[in-house]
């Protein structure tokens, strides 16, 4: 790619410092592609321009006098409005919070703006950050840049739509239930969710809430447009390396096998009877076991580290259980009186929805010790195997449909109809246990829609999950901008 708006971050970092274009000139390109596409795609709803262009002009001087002040030195990028920047609104899509304007930043915000980067605007998200669909009373309904009848998935929805249209050089998102992973399956780009605790949530909140560092299932990282950009990132994110234990965060090391990506175990599943995939998706993974090992990998597609109905029921009702402390007393209340009416076994999502919000603190503990056994599987797993490939989502990008529940929106899959949440499933296979997870493109469905895969390593593993992605990106498919982009870039 030539225009750098569409290029790799990683390259446009080394043609800036070469001189090819300066900070400010290449944040001008980037503000003329948001006047150009971004009233279609809606990605970016909160916008700086004044503090990014000087910004970008310190940078300039700077890098004059011979200072680079970090990897991401004069880069603009967005980031998700969830994340706390110093005088913009963080309001997680809530009419609410629309005034609550931010005072400090988040420290991942921090950490990237200490490496040089140009932050210019924020990106949209769904309310609470709660669908795989990005819309909200405050700044509306998000496109996808491949077709605009689509969702951009979410909740990190506009961070995939802004990268895949070449609005931002980097994105950092926040995922819980698949939240970096769906949208970049959904909008052809890379996502990565670390390992959980590596990364500081600190900022990442509504006024009021405390802990959020301590809801250990959900994590924040980066989105990009080249897997080497998110290894990138993360040495910027994590650095220094820590992780949240029981008296704060303590130093901790990468694991990491040193096995190149052809010689590394691989196990794949391209379905599951809990969350049945649609064709498409399981052809292109498929297709992608085919490569695999006609490139000489060891692939097992007969392996499944734990119970799929298990690691379901753990992880919605711990999902929930996360949760329910950012209800109001009214919500709560509501909440019960829902679960009362509920009938069904909590395999069915309304049941486990509700039950889940308002379970007792026995049950949580339960469903604690049920994860705990996860984990133990997991580990044993990755004896035998150095990752997992599966499905980000059962389809590819959803028709916008924003009526009722969630599970009252139905997607086509394979003929039939299924619930939207049942795709939660390849969200917390392995999220609920803290395991890093990787979201690659794999190819095209036959509509001309994104397919992604998730590569899940063992914990504290990101070093190779990163590392098999980027050989993916090399042997296998590189990014393929949505014809809306190229069409910028004429």
């Amino acid at each position: 790619m030539t225009d750098p708006c569409l290029s790799s971050a990683t390259d446009v970092a080394q043609r800036l410092r070469a001189g090819e274009f300066s900070s400010v000139e290449l944040l001008q390109t980037h503000f003329q592609r948001l006047k150009r596409l971004n009233p279609a795609l809606n990605a970016v709803v909160v916008v700086q321009e004044d503090v990014a262009l000087k910004r970008a002009q310190e940078a300039d001087a700077a890098l004059a006098r011979g200072q680079v002040w970090g990897p991401l030195h004069g880069l603009p990028m967005t980031v998700k409005e969830a994340f706390n920047w110093v005088g913009t609104p963080t309001t997680f899509g809530y009419e609410k919070h629309r005034h609550n304007i931010a005072g400090s930043n988040a420290v991942m915000v921090q950490r990237l703006l200490d490496a040089g980067a140009v932050i210019y605007g924020k990106t949209n998200v769904p309310v609470s950050l709660a669908d795989w669909q990005t819309f909200n009373p405050v700044y509306g309904t998000s496109n996808n840049p491949w077709d605009l009848t689509r969702s951009p998935g979410g909740s990190s929805g506009g961070s995939a739509a802004s990268l895949a249209a070449g609005m931002a050089m980097l994105e950092l998102g926040s995922d819980i239930g698949s939240s970096i992973r769906n949208p970049a399956h959904y909008c052809g780009v890379w996502g990565h969710k670390p390992t959980w605790g590596v990364l500081d949530m600190q900022g990442h909140e509504l006024p009021g809430q405390v802990g959020v560092d301590h809801i250990d299932i959900q994590a924040v990282g980066p989105l990009a447009r080249s897997a080497l950009d998110l290894t990138l990132a993360m040495d910027v994110l994590a650095s220094p390396l820590s992780c949240l234990g029981p008296m704060g965060r303590v130093p901790v090391s990468w694991r990491d096998s040193g096995r190149t990506a052809r010689q590394m175990r691989v196990a794949l599943m391209a379905d599951d009877p809990r969350a049945k995939v649609d064709a498409d998706v399981r052809n292109a993974l498929l297709a992608l076991v085919d490569f695999l090992r006609k490139s000489g990998v060891q692939v097992d597609t007969e392996a499944r580290p734990v119970d799929s109905e298990t690691a379901w029921q753990v992880y919605i009702g711990q999902l929930r259980g996360a949760l329910c402390g950012q209800l109001s007393e009214e919500e709560f209340e509501a909440a019960q009186a829902q679960a009362e009416k509920c009938s069904g076994s909590v395999s069915e999502f309304p049941a486990a929805h509700w039950r889940g919000f308002t379970q007792s603190h026995r049950h949580w503990m339960l469903l604690e010790d049920q994860r705990h056994k996860l984990r133990q599987q997991w580990a044993q797993f990755f004896e035998h195997h150095d990752v997992l490939l599966c499905p980000v989502a059962a389809t590819t990008a959803v028709v916008h449909n924003q009526k009722g529940y969630r599970w009252e929106r139905l997607l086509p899959v394979n003929g039939g109809l299924q619930p939207s949440t049942t795709q939660l499933f390849w969200a917390g296979y392995a999220g609920i246990v803290g395991l890093p997870a990787t979201a690659v493109p794999i190819g095209l469905s036959p509509a001309g829609l994104p397919v992604g895969a998730q590569v899940i390593g063992p914990a504290f593993a990101d070093p190779v999950c990163l590392r098999f992605a980027r050989w993916l990106e090399e042997a296998y498919r590189a990014f393929v901008p949505p014809p809306l982009a190229l069409q910028a870039s004429l």
